[in-house]
């Protein structure tokens, strides 16, 4: 299974009000050590948020979730946390908080792609399921 490698992830989170435990999943963090791979794609549903919280800045919202990929890229821009090592960024990225921006816990398997990956961790986890038509049956 040389064509296989050990990734990472979790699915980031908003919580407009902590003390609800409501939340809305808003993107996915990968991590492959081996690939050295770490990116985090964004795609929040607003709808779905006010519908939560009505009252959401969501602007300061976006704002937040923006700097998750920066932070997964490294560089200057990032700032201090993205000189940090691969690693380092991620874990620093999935560590627990109590804040309106929070992680899942981090799940880990073996893949083949790493960005193939993330986008069906988006299409799993994040994306809107497709809507199925509701058959009902009258005998």
């Amino acid at each position: 299974m040389q064509d296989h490698f050990t990734y990472d992830y979790a699915i980031i989170r908003v919580v407009p009000k902590v003390e609800r435990e409501e939340f809305v999943n808003a993107g996915v963090i990968v991590s492959c050590a081996t690939k050295r791979f770490l990116d985090a794609r964004i795609e929040l549903d607003e709808q779905r948020l006010l519908a939560i919280d009505s009252t959401l800045d969501v602007e300061t919202v976006r704002d937040h979730l923006a700097v998750i990929p920066m932070i997964c890229a490294g560089g200057e821009q990032a700032g201090a946390i993205g000189q940090l090592p691969h690693r380092e960024r991620f874990h620093w990225l999935v560590a627990p908080r109590s804040t309106m921006i929070q992680t899942s816990r981090v799940h880990t398997g073996l893949c083949k792609n790493p960005t193939t990956l993330l986008e069906h961790l988006l299409d799993t986890m994040v994306r809107p399921s497709q809507a199925r038509p509701c058959v009902v049956r009258t005998e």
